[in-house]
């Protein structure tokens, strides 16, 4: 394209998303395909949506992992799938005293919502009134703090079970294309997915769904699976890079650079305009130095560490937001090889006796 063609491209996609009308599959492919000599100009009219939907606000999320490893699912991106070799903590559930110290530790850092995580293929009922059990304990300590439920496939009956319990949304990412699915997982399909996501909106529960770049997909993988997660009416959209953790198939997989990062994020932003897209997973590994400039177009991260990988000091972000003249919403309201760092796995926090990183 030439400089006058991006102009137009990004003039039409903001005119589109100020007045509510959708972009086409065409203009957000161009977006993916512009040049690291554009990237200032993609950022910048990504960030006049971000401004005008979300002002200078970041929302604070933070994990706790209530039951870590042995899973019965083979996703090839996961830790703790199926057979895998990554030797990550590993326990089984935690109780409601120690699932409410940890989320009191991010409420204390700064989280607006606390997303409460379980490996496994879905929840059993007792599982679902376990998770009950620890949102009361959370909202004993901290009675505004959202919650936010990720256990996998949900079962008929079990989103309007988790609802009654308090659950405001609840995660359950498509992570690519329907196109690529069947490549990163055989133990349950795309349509599974979507169901859950589906469920959990119909019992009232606001759907948080997003997806996984830098798994061998195409740019169309990436924008089609955008606009499934439009069409699917998905309120929050968490965009995770691949952390190629040692022992699952895609280890030593470092195919993204921070550019393409901030292409990817600025494309769901053009096709969700007024969604709360998040920052999440790998943000540190391939954004790199340029996180602070993600936030002109993202206005949502996680805090503090992901479910098996530690992840930037909880005190850096906060310094990060406040340096780019951002607030925390709800305060008062590759050729990668030489840059990339290696992955840590996390050793602190839930399930464990080290304070958690917030």
């Amino acid at each position: 394209m030439t400089v006058t063609d991006t102009r137009l491209l990004l003039d039409s996609l903001v005119n589109s998303g100020l007045s509510g009308k959708e972009p086409s599959r065409e203009e957000l492919l161009a977006v993916l395909a512009t040049g690291d000599d554009e990237l200032l100009d993609v950022v910048a009219a990504a960030a006049r949506l971000r401004r005008e939907f979300f002002g200078v606000r970041v929302k604070l999320n933070y994990l706790v992992n209530l039951k870590s490893g042995l899973c019965p699912e083979d996703c090839t991106y996961c830790s703790q799938r199926l057979g895998g070799k990554t030797e990550i903590l590993k326990y089984s559930w935690l109780s409601p005293q120690d699932a409410a110290k940890t989320a009191s530790a991010g409420v204390a850092g700064g989280a607006k919502r606390v997303c409460l995580v379980a490996s496994g293929r879905g929840p059993s009922d007792r599982d679902v009134t376990r998770v009950g059990e620890t949102i009361a304990a959370i909202r004993d300590e901290n009675p505004q703090v959202e919650v936010c439920a990720c256990l996998g496939l949900l079962s008929d009956g079990q989103a309007e079970k988790l609802r009654d319990y308090g659950v405001d949304a609840y995660n359950h990412n498509l992570n690519t294309s329907e196109d690529q699915y069947g490549d990163i997982c055989s133990t349950h399909d795309y349509a599974d997915r979507v169901e859950t996501v589906g469920k959990a909106r119909e019992a009232g529960l606001s759907p948080c769904s997003g997806l996984i770049a830098g798994m061998g997909e195409t740019d169309a993988d990436l924008v089609d699976v955008v606009l499934k997660l439009r069409e699917i009416d998905s309120d929050s959209v968490p965009v995770n890079f691949l952390i190629p953790f040692d022992g699952t198939p895609l280890e030593g997989t470092w195919e993204l650079t921070p550019q393409r990062c901030l292409r990817i994020l600025a494309m769901v932003r053009f096709a969700v305009p007024d969604r709360e897209v998040r920052i999440a997973g790998g943000r540190e590994l391939h954004l790199r130095t340029l996180q602070p400039l993600a936030l002109h177009v993202a206005n949502s991260i996680f805090l503090g560490d992901y479910l098996t990988s530690e992840g930037q000091a909880g005190a850096d972000d906060l310094k990060m937001i406040a340096d780019g003249g951002f607030s925390v919403e709800g305060a008062g309201e590759t050729t990668l090889p030489e840059n990339r760092e290696e992955v840590r796995v996390r050793r602190r926090g839930a399930g464990t006796e080290v304070a958690p990183n917030a």
